[in-house]
C-alpha cells in the first residue's frame, strides 16, 4: 500500500484505531462526571430543569460508552497481533496494568452501569445518585490505569532486564512514573474540556434553532462555565507537562519547538510558525519571537535547552509533524479561552441568551476539543519515536513478523468496518442530540409498558380470545 514498509502500516493501523478509542473513552470521562453534577443539583434544588438534562445526557453517555468498549477491544488485540515483540519485552508491565483497569474500573463501570441507566424509579434517589458517582469513579480509575501504563513507556523505571525481558521490580515505581501525574492531569482535563464543547455546541445548536427552554439555557450556560475553569488549569498542567517532557525527553522538545541548535549566550527563540526540514536541519520561513522559546521551557530569559543537532539522527523523533501537531492543540486552547471569557462577559452583560455570534462561535468550537486532544497525543507518540519504550526498545524492533500484504489488507478491512459501525454510531449520536431534552418525566414503573418484557415474541400483545360457550 503506497509503498509502505510493515512498520509503517503497523503504526498507522495502530494510530486508526487508538485514534477513534480515545474520543469514546474521553467523551465518557466528562459526561459520567456532568451526570453526577446534574443528579446531585437535582436531589438538592428539585428542580426538573436537572433531572430533565440527566435523562437526555444518559442517554448520550450509554451510546458513547458502548462505543468506547468495542474501540477498547480491536486496540487491545493489536498487541498481540502487531506488536508481539513489544509484548514478549515488555507484557510483564503491561500485562498487568491492563488487567487491574479491569478488575477495578471496568468492574465498577459494567456493575453500577445497569442501576445509573435503568434505575431510576427501581431504587432509591441516594443509592441511584451513588451509582452515578460510582460509574464517574470508573472512568476516572480507568484513565489512571490506561495512562500509568502509557506513562511508563514514555518515562520507564522500577524494572530490570533479564534475559532481554523486562521484570518488574517495583510496582509503585513503575505506576508512579516521573510523566505518570503530569500525563494523567492532562488528559483528564482534555476530558472535561472536550465534553464541556459538546455540550456548549449542543445548546448553541439549539439557540440557532429557536430553542431556547431553559433546559437548553442551563445546559449551555453550565458548558461554558466548565470551560472557564478548566481551559485554563489546562494552560498551568500543560506547562507542568512540558518541563517534565524536558527533563526526561529532551528530544520531543526541541521537535515540538523545531528548535535544533543553540546560539552562545542568546536565549532559545519561540518559534510561532515554520516547517522544521528534517533533512536539511533546519526549521524554514520561521517566524519567531526572541528569547520567549527558552524564558516559556526554563523559566530565565537567556534559557537554553538542547537542540534536535544534540542527537543522533537516528534518535530524533520527527519534527515536521511533531511542530505542528503542538501547534493544533495550542492554537485551538487559545481559542478555547477566547469562548469562555466571552461567555463569561455574555453572562455578566445578562446577553449570554442573544447572542447569536457567540452561538455560532460555540457551535463551531464543538469538535475542537476532540480535535485538539488528538494533536496532542499525536505530539505525545510520534514524539516518543523511534522508541516504543523510550531508551529501552525502538519501535522497529517491537513489530510482529508481517508482511506488508497483510498489514494492508488488514487496515483496509479495519477502516471498512470502523467506517460502517461507528459512523453509523455516531450519526445516531447526532440524531439523539438533535432532538434535545425531553422535558416530560419517565412514566412511573407501574406506567412503564406495562411491565412486559421486551422480548418482541414475548412482548406482544396476545390475540383476544373468543368467549367459552358449552352446549
Amino acid at each position: 500500500m503506497f509503498n509502505l514498509t510493515a512498520l509503517e502500516l503497523a503504526r498507522i493501523q495502530f494510530g486508526f484505531t487508538i485514534t477513534f478509542h480515545i474520543i469514546f473513552p474521553a467523551i465518557t470521562i466528562g459526561l459520567a462526571a456532568y451526570l453526577a453534577v446534574l443528579e446531585a443539583l437535582w436531589l438538592k434544588k428539585q428542580e426538573l430543569v436537572y433531572k430533565t438534562l440527566y435523562h437526555f445526557w444518559s442517554k448520550i453517555f450509554a451510546v458513547n460508552f458502548a462505543m468506547g468498549v468495542v474501540s477498547g477491544l480491536v486496540m487491545a488485540y493489536q498487541f498481540g497481533t502487531n506488536w508481539s515483540q513489544y509484548s514478549e519485552f515488555a507484557g510483564s508491565i503491561t500485562g498487568p496494568l491492563l488487567t487491574y483497569e479491569v478488575l477495578t474500573a471496568f468492574f465498577m463501570e459494567a456493575g453500577f452501569l445497569g442501576v445509573m441507566l435503568f434505575g431510576w424509579n427501581k431504587v432509591g434517589p441516594r443509592l441511584h445518585f451513588f451509582a452515578t458517582v460510582m460509574v464517574a469513579l470508573g472512568t476516572l480509575v480507568s484513565a489512571t490505569w490506561i495512562l500509568a501504563s502509557n506513562s511508563w513507556m514514555q518515562t520507564p523505571q522500577g524494572h530490570e532486564i533479564i534475559n532481554g525481558v523486562v521484570v518488574p521490580v517495583d510496582w509503585i515505581a513503575i505506576i508512579f512514573n516521573p510523566s505518570f501525574p503530569y500525563r494523567l492531569a492532562h488528559m483528564v482535563v482534555a476530558a472535561f474540556i472536550s465534553t464541556a464543547l459538546l455540550v456548549a455546541a449542543s445548546g448553541a445548536w439549539h439557540l440557532l434553532k429557536g430553542n431556547h427552554k431553559p433546559e437548553i439555557k442551563k445546559m449551555f450556560s453550565m458548558a461554558l462555565w466548565m470551560l472557564l475553569f478548566a481551559a485554563p488549569l489546562q494552560v498551568v498542567v500543560g506547562d507542568a507537562h512540558g518541563l517534565n517532557t524536558l527533563k526526561h525527553q529532551p528530544a520531543k522538545i526541541a521537535a515540538m519547538e523545531g528548535h535544533w541548535e543553540n546560539t552562545p549566550g542568546e536565549g532559545v527563540p519561540l518559534v510561532l510558525f515554520g516547517w522544521p526540514d528534517m533533512e536539511a536541519e533546519t526549521t524554514r520561513y520561521k517566524i519567531e519571537i526572541p528569547n520567549l522559546g527558552g524564558l516559556i521551557l526554563t523559566h530565565d530569559w537567556h534559557g537554553q535547552y538542547p537542540g534536535l543537532k544534540e542527537f543522533p539522527r537516528e534518535d530524533r523523533p520527527n519534527a515536521t509533524v511533531v511542530f505542528w501537531t503542538f501547534r493544533v492543540m495550542v492554537g485551538l486552547g487559545v481559542l478555547m479561552i477566547v469562548l469562555a471569557l466571552w461567555g463569561a462577559w455574555s453572562h455578566w452583560r445578562q446577553r449570554a441568551y442573544e447572542s447569536p455570534a457567540l452561538w455560532r462561535f460555540a457551535l463551531l468550537m464543538g469538535p475542537s476539543g476532540v480535535v485538539a486532544m488528538l494533536a496532542g497525543w499525536y505530539t505525545t507518540e510520534i514524539g516518543r519515536q523511534p522508541w516504543v519504550v523510550y531508551g529501552l526498545m525502538r519501535t522497529a524492533d517491537a513489530v510482529s513478523n508481517h508482511s506488508a500484504i497483510t498489514l494492508s489488507v488488514s487496515l483496509i478491512v479495519l477502516v471498512l468496518v470502523y467506517a460502517a459501525v461507528f459512523g453509523t454510531g455516531i450519526g445516531y449520536l447526532l440524531k439523539l442530540i438533535g432532538q434535545g431534552p425531553d422535558v416530560h418525566e419517565p412514566p412511573p414503573d407501574g406506567d412503564a409498558l406495562d411491565q412486559r418484557p421486551a422480548r418482541p415474541l414475548s412482548a406482544a400483545t396476545p390475540p383476544a380470545q373468543p368467549p367459552i360457550t358449552t352446549v
